[in-house]
């Protein structure tokens, strides 16, 4: 999958040669990108400018230069949202979490928000859910919301061999946070959770969803969330 994988780059080298070789391959790899960003007219278009922008901030990320990943995330963020292309936007967020600065959990919220408002790469959106779940105590619903959630959206967007993936994805993701989260042991007992915590009623688990981006996103909205929402085609 393209989003749910484990980190590649240079923590995957096997000694210093081979660490060394992967920065310089990572490191060329991005300069090419950068050339073709400065090659880009004036009047390209925006989302043009915004995926180059973010493989970037991807390799930067790669060469654990965080800072700079972020910058150049958030930057491209911005540029993203005007373009009102909201899957690039989702993914610019990913990168700011992974980025690990201080904004970072407000990155997350909004890039949750984002990629469950609109529709957006199933795979992005619960590559973002999956962060929450990792961020959240194991005693804490907003695990079970988040897990309910990236199965709810894999049900309604994926199809194909990605909707077979992500299903068995979500499942695991349901059943980790089951056992963490109830010492929940068998089938019978994950019916019986699902039904406590009314993981099966998106109308019950996607309001307890945003009380989650509220709690990750505090005050530092990046964008007018309430406007996008009087814009969407059903309120």
């Amino acid at each position: 999958m393209k989003y749910i994988k484990e980190e590649a780059g240079i923590q995957d080298a096997d000694g210093a040669e081979d660490a060394e070789f992967s920065s310089a391959l990572i490191q060329q790899r991005m300069e090419a990108v950068r050339e073709q960003l400065l090659e880009l007219p004036e009047d390209a278009d925006a989302s043009r400018r915004v995926e180059l922008q973010l493989r970037i901030a991807g390799s930067l990320l790669d060469l654990e230069r965080k800072q700079e990943a972020w910058d150049t995330a958030r930057a491209a963020l911005d540029l993203a949202l005007s373009a009102q292309d909201w899957e690039q936007a989702a993914l610019a967020c990913d990168i700011l979490f992974r980025a690990d600065q201080p904004d970072s959990l407000a990155a997350l919220g909004q890039g949750v928000w984002l990629a469950v408002t609109y529709p957006v790469d199933p795979e992005l959106t619960v590559a973002l859910l999956d962060h929450i779940v990792d961020e959240t105590p194991d005693d804490a619903d907003g695990a079970a919301v988040a897990a309910a959630t990236a199965h709810y959206v894999t049900d309604l967007r994926a199809k194909g061999k990605q909707r077979e993936d992500l299903t068995f994805f979500t499942n695991n993701m349901l059943g980790t946070v089951a056992r963490r989260h109830s010492q929940v042991q068998n089938q019978e007992q994950f019916d019986a959770w699902v039904e406590r915590l009314e993981l099966n009623d998106p109308a019950a688990f996607l309001p307890r969803l945003r009380n989650v981006v509220d709690v990750l996103v505090q005050d530092e909205w990046w964008f007018d969330r309430d406007a996008l929402q009087r814009n969407l085609p059903v309120n």
